[in-house]
């Protein structure tokens, strides 16, 4: 029988929860992820490239309901990690990257554009 702390559970938690996300089953989905993310921080450390996935994965699922708030602060860590750990051109780091940009576009203000000048 494998432990919570095992890297197969911490997998099964945070695909899982993927999945229920997947579905819209977001009520199924928010517990999973989140333990996933607490175990893995916990267990592997808060740089760990797996720890970065399950930021990543609880970020888009925030996104994904238009929750903005919650999402931004997730994407921030994940792509500090994925960039320092994997290097930039790594795919995880440039699909966090794309993800985390869209976020900040879908929730830009018009006084947050520039404008052009006469």
């Amino acid at each position: 029988m494998l432990g919570l702390e095992h890297p197969n559970t911490m997998s099964s938690f945070n695909n899982l929860g993927f999945f229920y996300k997947r579905q819209g089953n977001y009520r199924e989905a928010e517990p999973l992820l989140r333990r996933a993310l607490e175990i893995r921080e916990r267990v592997l450390g808060p740089e760990h490239p797996d720890t970065a996935t399950s930021l990543n994965n609880l970020a888009g699922f925030y996104q994904e309901q238009g929750k903005h708030q919650e999402a931004e602060p997730l994407y921030q860590p994940a792509l500090k990690i994925r960039q320092c750990v994997l290097g930039p051109e790594h795919p995880d780091t440039q699909v966090t990257q794309a993800s985390y940009t869209a976020l900040l576009l879908q929730y830009m203000k018009p006084d947050d554009q520039c404008v052009e000048g006469p």
